[in-house]
Order: structure tokens, then sequence, then C-alpha cells
């Protein structure tokens, strides 16, 4: 893809200078797709207009298996309806792509009509700490170390409208993290060292050749996680990396994906927020109500002295409002420090402002 270059030297640079808040990511090109083609001609267009439209409704509904709908490829005849523009890349010599952009309303009333789940724009940034055992050697995968198969990670999480982040492994990297800390899952100097990223989640992976095989092995996890063996991938090397993405992709959507027929279905709750000291405060934070992709309005119904009250309207059910929520690590469940001890109310919209 032509703009993952740009994206890791956006990361890099966001990385060396400043670390912002953690919270999700936006990601723009869900809609669009891009392909290699022959030709320019007219068959030829309508053939990867189609293929490109079953990879976006895998990126938009975050299965893996939503291009093999057999609804999906009878509406794929009816190209046209969906399509926004196309237009050719010829920037590479010898090398033609076809960039094709799809209108968002009418792609998320097909992933209605094909009873697919929804996965909204605003995604979990994940850094992703992968080691290898080579020749009797482990090292971390970066772009000098590993170059294809950190292009390969980057390639397989942007079909899946994934956003992820492979670390430098810089000096500030290797002050915290080192193969030994990949290699063992030692969550707390992983997890700090992914701040500098952005990270919402980060996954710790290692992989080795198996004993006497050409197979390798692949065992990951998030790094609150106790076991390896959960996500244990035996295969090709590349191969095991691609579908890691792919069984990643999939985990990660079966959390904040919502039904598209609650999606259509507006709803209306109250938000209280505690910590809201002044009128920035408020509206920094109606700003990043409103940004989440389930929140269609939010007007302020209450002022008091230590908290605000939102009217919120949103689509889906309340759990979707609360997974969207915590995708913004601005927005933390409220815990009164008076209470003995904290129970946690899964309905409960009452939180703590933490923006920095």
């Amino acid at each position: 893809m032509n703009d993952l270059p740009v994206y890791r030297l956006l990361i890099s640079a966001l990385s060396i200078f400043f670390c912002v808040s953690v919270s999700a990511v936006e990601v723009t090109d869900l809609y669009q797709d891009i392909l290699v083609v022959e030709d320019k001609s007219r068959d030829t267009r309508l053939d990867a207009s189609r293929k490109a439209l079953l990879n976006v409704l895998v990126k938009v509904s975050g299965d893996k298996s939503a291009d093999e709908n057999q609804l999906a490829k009878q509406r794929t005849k009816d190209i046209s309806d969906y399509m926004l523009k196309f237009e050719y890349d010829e920037r590479i010599p010898g090398e033609l792509k076809l960039l094709v952009k799809f209108e968002a309303r009418k792609i998320n009333a097909l992933i209605k009509d094909l009873n697919l789940p929804l996965w909204g724009v605003q995604r979990p940034l994940v850094a992703i700490w992968l080691g290898i055992e080579d020749n009797r050697q482990r090292e971390l995968v970066t772009q000098e170390s590993y170059p294809q198969l950190e292009q390969l990670i980057y390639d397989k999480a942007s079909r899946r409208g994934l956003p992820v982040v492979v670390p430098l492994l810089d000096l500030q990297d290797r002050r915290l993290v080192g193969v030994p800390e990949v290699w063992g899952n030692f969550s707390e100097p992983v997890e700090e060292a992914s701040k500098r990223y952005s990270a919402e989640r980060s996954i710790t992976a290692r992989m080795y050749q198996e004993f006497n095989s050409d197979n390798w092995v692949l065992d990951w996890r998030f790094t609150n996680d106790e076991m390896f063996e959960s996500n244990r991938i035996i295969g090709y090397r590349q191969q095991i990396v691609a579908q890691m993405l792919d069984d990643l992709a999939q985990g990660l959507a079966g959390e904040y994906a919502i039904d598209p027929n609650a999606y259509y279905e507006q709803r209306t709750a109250n938000l209280t927020l505690k910590g809201t000291d002044t009128f920035v405060d408020i509206e920094l934070a109606k700003r990043r109500l409103l940004n989440l992709s389930v929140v269609t309005q939010a007007v302020i119904i209450r002022k008091t002295p230590d908290s605000v009250e939102f009217k919120l309207d949103h689509t889906g059910t309340v759990n979707d409002l609360k997974k969207a929520l915590g995708l913004d690590n601005a927005f933390k469940d409220y815990v009164d420090p008076r209470a003995f001890y904290h129970i946690v109310d899964k309905q409960s919209l009452e939180y703590q402002w933490v923006e920095n």
C-alpha cells in the first residue's frame, strides 16, 4: 500500500518527539481498496472493482470470511451502485494500480443486508512486538532486521483495516524491552514501551522453527493474557504471520463491532462526567464524545461544581456506547474515592475526565 511508509514515518515522528494520550485511531481508508491490474480495459476494471468491494466488506465488518458470502458476490454484479469513484496509480514504473472508493452509507446498508457485524472507523492501535529464533539466534522484527516480514505485517493489517505499529527498537525502546521481555511476555515493560506509540493494545509474539521440520511455530498473545499456547499457529513463516494478523483483527472485531441492525436505531442516554473543572474541559469532552463513531449528538443538560451531564443520541446499544468510550483514554470509569470497594456496573455511564 502506498500510504504505509508515510504512516510509519508519522508514527515514528510522533514517538520520537512527544507521547500523545492513548486513544483509538480513525481509519480513513476503510471504504476503499487498491489492487494491481493488468490494463485499463473496462472488463479488467469491473473485475477488479468487484474484488475491491468484497475486500472492503472484510475491512468494514471485521469478518475475514465476508468476501465468501454468496449474497455479497451476487451484489457485486451491481458494482456501480456502490462505487463513489475510481482512479489509476502509475507512480511505480511498470506497475498499474486501480484505486476504488465506495460510498460508506451504501456499504453500511449492504453490511446490514448481509447480516454482518459493523466495525466503526475508530479502531484500537496495536503495537506488535515479534521475536524470531533463526539459526539458534533470537532477534526482534524491525524494518532493519526483517524488512519483508515487517512490510507483510503492515500490508496484511491494512487489508483488514487494523491500525498497527511495529516498534522502532531504537535506544529508547531497548532501555525497556529486549528479546527476553518479548519472548517471555513480560507485560509491564512491553506496555510501558508501547506508550510512546500511543498504542491502545499490545501483543507479544515469538516465532521459531519446529524440530526436524520445515514448519514454523508462532505463539502470540495480548500482553495482559496469561498463556501463549491459546494462540498458536503452525505453518510456513509468512503464512503464519499473515494468519496472526487475521486472527488479531477477527478478535478485536468481536470486541468492538456492533450489530448492524442496532446501528440504525437511534437511542438516548445520559452520561455523567466528573473532573471537568473548566469550560475548556467541557468543550473538549463534548468534542471527544462527538468523535465517537456511535454518537450522533451530545447536549449539556446539567452542570455542577464537580461534574457535567450530557444527553447523548447514539446508535447501537449502551454496551456499544461503552465500547466506544473504552477506546478513548480521556474517559475512565468513575470510581468513588469514598466507597469502601468499587462495584462495576456494566450499564453505568458515569465517567472520570482524564484529558491531559
